[in-house]
């Protein structure tokens, strides 16, 4: 699921209004809030610390037993650690480390290759899928996966709308799904479906999970450790705080080199990067990248190294369409002239993206125009001459008037009510992108007459799940299969009620878009399916409530003094963290292990030396069910 990341993610991912990394889903039966706002401050890291999320002082782990720690520094805290509910981009990064999916992306070049399946046929008429359960793959608790396993995933999604919360859309075209023998999975489909080979589900072991009363609600943190069959085993887990994972001794593919995989929780970003240039910490991520200050700021530290390469993510504006749920009662109170694809249009015209990414990212993104990133160079879409919402502000001024909002004697837009036009824009507190570009909207649209709000919270789900917005900033990482992230903009994907909570991103709601959807779905000729998701991405692209600005860099940093290796994905200008898989953490090489690289790029993590936890002042809550990913969040 890292296939989305909202930033929402996951991924990326940014918003999860995440995923991303939203489908056909279910919704779920209530609207459930955050319980707290996200933990405050960092506080100071020291090897001995004792605090009051964990009491008893420690000695370093290098020194005390020689378990060798992989500490990563993250900026997005866990939504849910359960895979039918998570969304945000570290969330599903985690279940990629802890499940096997039935299939995996190769790292070099984001092609199919086996995981829990060694392989898959599809009948002739391509509606009945049967794959072959590897034998070698056992739970950490020491009983067999197999395929029953998969089986009753797949049953439950289809069957409990809870369980379908997180990746229902991969399971709603499908008929039936048995298990004839520990080594065969059958999945019969109602109709063609494009994404039989890129499924990514996290497959659970049945005897944990069917003993759920409650799927929309279990997040499962409580009973540790968790059972799985991925390379890394969940063993300890504080909301806001960390997650902790063991190596998998016993994983088919090999054990991880690093015994220990730590990711830490810092709201601050600058607190992660000066950690890192101390030692505490082993790698940053960012949120869900290092700004351009805190990356140059690195490149001549000893010891450190900054991985800056194309991403797998879109950074947007996503305005609010008349937010409804299925049922098309009115969710929210979207500002009605955004409504007028006129006005849609010409508040992108009048974004200059040339400044975001000279100004903002200071060159590490470049001009956004579609949902797919230019990595993914098979579905990337971009649009005509004709067709282009080029930076325009005085063709931009005319469409405004066109659409019936003049100025006033005070050189104010004013709408047919009499009243000026202000918006307020969703913005993420920790995150300096959004506030920069922020400033620049105030700018330009000043200019326009149009007045601007910055509504900057630690927590944007509330507000955009009930629709109290007008814009917000947006974004998800994509995966190779781009289904995902297609899928939360169909009606489909929408609420059933204003009380429930769907899988869509930003309620969109088009029917020549879930057309355009449905075909590619079905679509198994790569060239033609291509052909049409770059059709969706041209839809989407002029109804103008999606407006993609960017496609920043992966943007990280870690210390070539504890690593030896870590292979990044792709493997030729590739990132490490929120990967389509779990290649960068599981085939990193402690630099004292005496192993060569094995022909991993040198894009490498620390070891952690520090084994204390890192706290954070404040609750940090848990979200039980979050269908939106923020710039945070899906992947």
């Amino acid at each position: 699921m890292d296939t989305n990341d909202q930033y929402g993610g996951q991924h990326d991912t940014r918003r999860p209004r995440i995923r991303h990394r939203g489908r056909t889903r279910g919704a779920v039966p209530r609207r459930v809030r955050l319980a707290a706002a996200a933990g405050a401050a960092a506080l100071i890291l020291t090897a001995g610390l004792a605090t009051p999320l964990d009491p008893a002082p420690r000695e370093a782990l290098a020194a005390d037993d020689g378990k060798r720690t992989l500490t990563v520094a993250v900026a997005q805290s866990v939504d849910s650690l359960s895979p039918f509910l998570a969304v945000r981009l570290l969330s599903t990064s985690i279940h990629r480390l802890t499940y096997e999916y039935l299939t995996n992306y190769d790292p070099e070049d984001n092609h199919v290759v086996p995981g829990l399946a060694t392989r898959w046929k599809p009948s002739p008429d391509k509606l009945t899928w049967t794959y072959t359960i590897r034998s070698d793959s056992k739970w950490s608790d020491g009983e067999r996966a197999t395929a029953e396993d998969a089986a009753w995933t797949f049953n439950t999604m289809m069957t409990d709308e809870g369980a379908a919360t997180a990746n229902g859309s991969f399971t709603a075209n499908f008929e039936e799904v048995t298990a004839p023998s520990p080594t065969e999975l059958v999945i019969r489909l109602k109709k063609p479906q494009a994404t039989m080979t890129a499924l990514d589900v996290p497959i659970v072991p049945r005897h944990v999970w069917e003993k759920v009363d409650d799927f929309s609600k279990f997040n499962n943190d409580k009973d540790l450790p968790v059972v799985g069959n991925g390379p890394f085993v969940l063993t300890g887990y504080k909301p806001d705080s960390y997650v902790r994972l063991e190596a998998n001794k016993d994983f088919w593919r090999g054990a991880p080199k690093f015994d220990e995989l730590l990711f830490r929780y810092y709201k601050d970003q600058d607190a992660a990067v000066s950690a890192l240039r101390k030692g505490e910490v082993s790698f940053v991520a960012g949120s869900p990248s290092l700004t351009p200050a805190q990356a140059a700021s690195l490149r001549n530290e000893k010891n450190i190294k900054v991985n800056d390469a194309p991403g797998r993510r879109f950074y947007a504006l996503a305005t609010n369409p008349g937010a409804k749920a299925k049922n098309g009662e009115k969710i929210g109170d979207g500002h009605p002239s955004l409504l007028d694809q006129r006005v849609r249009n010409a508040l992108f015209m009048a974004v200059d993206r040339k400044t975001v990414v000279d100004k903002v990212f200071q060159g590490h993104a470049v001009d956004g125009a579609g949902y797919i990133p230019p990595r993914y160079a098979q579905y990337f879409w971009e649009p005509s001459a004709g067709q282009e919402l080029a930076y325009d502000p005085g063709k931009a001024a005319r469409l405004l008037d066109r659409a019936g909002f003049m100025r006033n004697g005070d050189g104010k837009r004013v709408g047919k009510d009499g009243k000026p036009l202000n918006y307020r824009i969703l913005c993420h507190a920790t995150d300096p992108n959004d506030k920069a570009i922020g400033r620049y909207l105030e700018e330009w649209w000043g200019a326009l007459g149009i007045g601007v709000t910055l509504n900057c919270l630690d927590n944007v789900t509330d507000p955009w799940l009930a629709g109290e917005y007008d814009l917000a900033f947006d974004g998800w990482s994509v995966n190779p299969d781009p289904d995902f992230v297609l899928s939360i903009h169909t009606c489909g994907a929408l609420p059933a009620t204003p009380e429930d909570t769907g899988a869509t991103d930003n309620f969109i709601c088009d029917k020549k878009y879930d057309g355009l959807y449905a075909q590619q779905l079905a679509e198994y000729d790569p060239a033609e399916r291509a052909n049409i998701v770059q059709q969706m991405q041209s839809r989407l692209y002029d109804l103008g409530y999606m407006n993609v600005m960017t496609y920043p860099n992966a943007v990280e940093a870690y210390r070539t003094d504890q690593i030896e290796s870590i292979t990044t994905m792709p493997s030729e200008a590739g990132n490490i963290y929120g990967q389509d898989g779990y290649w960068g953490w599981w085939s990193a090489v402690p630099a004292d292990s005496g192993e060569g690289s094995g022909g991993s790029s040198s894009t490498g993590v620390v070891v952690g030396i520090v084994a204390g936890v890192v706290v954070l002042a404040g609750l940090g809550a848990f979200v039980a069910m979050r269908r939106r990913a923020t710039a945070e969040d899906r992947e």
